[in-house]
């Protein structure tokens, strides 16, 4: 099977596998028991992945708090903001059309606290035009949450705009950067980010680790979700999970070590994929703009087809409809939908993503099931009356 689906999730970095096996095979030491030289070995490791997270992302080591996932360090900040600001603050929660569920419904759930969510709309492209986030800041706002990359159409925000947007109006903000970090570039700091959420499967590392940047200087205050022994610094209550830390670690190393030469030959082959499906499929359709996007990512719309009855017909490759979190929802991408698409124009997209151990001949395997698949299922063209 040819995996096309990195957006998802990617496949663990073999050197991400050697770096965890000895923490799961002969290193049992708990990072918090540091009374013995085996827990003291466990909080090295640890501290030497948290530097790694920091360094790929433009932060300090202390400004690292892990998480078991994007979705729990978006829940963190989001929530853990407004409950720290408590009843006297501000009640306004911001937040765009296009971003992921998980922050969205955290914004959502806020309003059973008595805060105000507001979901702003983006352009076609999908951009939230810092216009629009003036606008809605003339109301005093706690918290506005911007995705760096989109996680279905790859669209990249220019962030640091819309945080002096924010700061100017007296608010934190806040950027889900699962899909962007080690694939871009990204300081966090340059870009004016109070707290920002990772996932280390996002940039082939293991599942189950996150990390959540929480600014120092000046400080982000958050309220912790969970109660329990007070690991990371209060933000996170539980024991650390050295293996998938320190697996984290070496993927981000690894990231911001070669995320150029990845990107730029990943980019390559997202490329060679539109430029043969655009030569053999009429009225194939890139949905959002050509850039700014992430390098691998691809969502094409195909006219007249369902995308579920074009993966069905491609039983070997890999590949998805949009957001794996919502998979089991059968209602139209809230993405696509919100840059303008109709929920018919959005059942005909596919996401297509392209990862580091993808190779030219993926691609072109890819360009014949597709292009194979879709003449198979494309309803035939109407036959001219005779004369």
């Amino acid at each position: 099977m040819i995996y096309l689906d990195n957006q998802s999730t990617t496949a663990c970095d073999p050197r991400v596998l050697d770096a965890m096996w000895p923490w799961f095979a002969d290193q049992p030491g708990n990072p918090s028991s540091v009374e013995h030289a085996i827990g003291q070995q466990a909080a090295t490791a640890v501290e030497a992945a948290r530097a790694e997270i920091a360094a790929l992302i433009g932060a300090t080591p202390a400004e690292i708090v892990f998480t078991s996932g994007a979705t729990e360090a978006n829940n963190i900040a989001i929530k853990g903001a407004a409950r720290f600001a408590g009843p006297a603050a501000r009640r306004r929660i911001v937040t765009a059309a296009t971003e992921h569920k998980c922050v969205l419904e955290s914004v959502r759930d806020l309003a059973a606290e008595g805060f105000e969510p507001v979901i702003l709309p983006v352009t076609p492209t999908g951009a939230l035009d810092p216009t629009a986030l003036a606008e809605a800041l003339r109301t005093p706002t706690l918290l506005v949450s911007v995705m760096a990359a989109n996680n279905e159409t790859g669209y990249l925000q220019d962030l640091a705009p819309l945080a002096a947007t924010a700061h100017a109006a007296g608010a934190r903000i806040h950027s889900d950067l699962a899909q962007a970090a080690g694939k871009i570039p990204i300081d966090v700091a340059a870009c004016g980010l109070d707290a920002g959420s990772l996932s280390a499967h996002k940039l082939h590392g293991p599942k189950g680790i996150g990390a959540l940047y929480v600014r120092r200087h000046p400080r982000m205050r958050l309220a912790p979700l969970l109660s329990g022994g007070g690991q990371e610094r209060g933000l996170r209550s539980g024991t650390l999970p050295t293996p998938l830390i320190v697996g984290f670690g070496e993927a981000a190393r690894i990231a911001r070590l070669e995320q150029a030469a990845d990107q730029t030959r990943i980019a390559l082959l997202r490329d060679r994929l539109l430029a043969g499906l655009f030569a053999r499929i009429p009225n194939l359709i890139l949905n959002g703009p050509p850039a700014p996007r992430l390098a691998g990512n691809l969502s094409v719309r195909f006219a007249g087809l369902r995308a579920l009855d074009l993966i069905a017909a491609c039983p070997s490759l890999a590949i998805s409809t949009g957001s794996a979190c919502t998979s089991a929802d059968l209602a139209p991408s809230h993405v696509l939908t919100a840059l303008g698409l109709s929920p018919l124009q959005a059942a005909a997209s596919l996401r297509l993503g392209i990862g580091r151990f993808n190779s030219p001949a993926d691609i072109d395997t890819a360009i014949h099931l597709l292009t194979d698949a879709y003449a198979r299922l494309a309803p035939a063209p109407p036959v001219a009356a005779e004369a």
